[in-house]
């Protein structure tokens, strides 16, 4: 029997026969649907994966007719930025890095941000990141959708305003701890305020809150919160919600949206409260477990998103990059491995995009 290559989830590469490729697969199934209490995969479904990580090329694609809208957090820069971010250090600009991606990439959408990627630090530089959007703005067709991730934990001491409340969950000061983190999101929440409207005013296309709820379900409280202010006040402007987990840390505990608990929440709950806030694509996220196989965490992920997309009527663009999604804990993960989580996510997934 043929084996079949594929990587761990640490990004090294592994062999798997035919029969240890579908064990993998079941598992990952039968792991997601038992902790998000929804439905494995089917033996059909299952079948459709076995075959996708099957097929001898390096590399494949979603059938004809089923292709998908692509948004993203920034690849369009990579070209300018340096090698810690994943990028490839090319002398030019980022103008000049965002064209090449419309216009040589064809990319469907594109993404700008600050180089410190969180709200805080771009309300401080707000003229600059007005300017720089104009910009680019008035030589791009396709939409620009600016990004950054809401972060809320860098509203904690020692680089924030307010006393981090694993100070007071030491000493088993539990409401405290709460009301540090409700004063982090209304912190958070400002800030993000402050930079959709002031970019709103040079035109902004669509706004991208990345990395939503990795300080806890605060931090998803606050975010959903600011997306309703943002449609109330901004109903034109698209905007994006990617998560940074498969489940709402608890962190609070107490929180609600609408009538319902944030904390535990997994991506078919989580889309709902989004679609209640004003989103308008969401953007799911599925963490891969490096010591397993990458047919292994793409099942996971796609059971989870599968169950999303039959939750929600808005479009869900899985978060499909390292560490998320299927994708090997890599700065670049192998092309075998990224062209197989796409397939899966949309064919049997029922992504929308990524």
């Amino acid at each position: 029997m043929r084996e079949i290559i594929t990587s761990r989830g640490d990004g090294e590469q592994i062999t798997l026969t035919p029969d240890e490729l579908r064990k993998d697969i079941v598992a990952g199934t039968e792991e997601a649907a038992k902790k998000g209490k929804i439905d494995a995969l089917s033996a059909e479904e299952i079948d459709h994966m076995v075959d996708i990580f099957s097929q001898p090329g390096r590399t494949v694609s979603v059938e004809p007719g089923k292709e998908v809208v692509v948004t993203d957090d920034g690849a369009g820069l990579m070209p300018s930025w340096g090698r810690p971010s994943a990028g490839h250090a090319i002398p030019i600009s980022d103008h000049q890095a965002l064209l090449m991606y419309e216009r040589v990439y064809c990319g469907d959408t594109v993404g700008l941000g600050f180089p410190d990627y969180s709200y805080k630090p771009v309300k401080s530089a707000i003229g600059y990141a007005r300017s720089h959007y104009k910009a680019i703005s008035m030589l791009t067709t396709i939409p620009l959708i600016y990004g950054s991730q809401p972060n809320m934990g860098m509203y904690y001491h020692p680089s924030g305003p307010v006393e981090s409340p694993s100070d007071y969950l030491s000493k088993f000061e539990f409401d405290k701890a709460k009301e540090v983190q409700e004063q982090a999101a209304a912190h958070m929440k400002r800030d993000i305020m402050d930079v959709a409207e002031s970019l709103y005013e040079v035109g902004c296309e669509a706004m991208n809150l990345d990395t939503t709820g990795s300080a806890g379900d605060a931090d998803f409280w606050g975010c959903l919160n600011v997306v309703e202010e943002m449609k109330e006040k901004m109903p034109d402007m698209p905007v994006e919600m990617g998560m940074a987990g498969e489940m709402v840390m608890g962190l609070h505990g107490e929180l609600t949206y609408k009538g319902e608990r944030l904390a535990g929440m997994f991506p078919h709950k989580q889309i709902q409260a989004a679609e209640k806030a004003g989103v308008d694509i969401f953007g799911i996220a599925v963490n891969s477990d490096t010591g397993k196989s990458t047919p292994y965490n793409l099942s996971r992920t796609v059971t989870f998103t599968k169950a999303a997309s039959e939750a929600a009527s808005i479009p869900i663009h899985a978060n499909s990059g390292m560490g998320v999604c299927g994708m090997p804990m890599t700065l670049l993960p192998p092309i075998g491995c990224s062209t197989r989580c796409a397939k899966a996510l949309v064919e049997i997934g029922k992504a929308d995009g990524l």
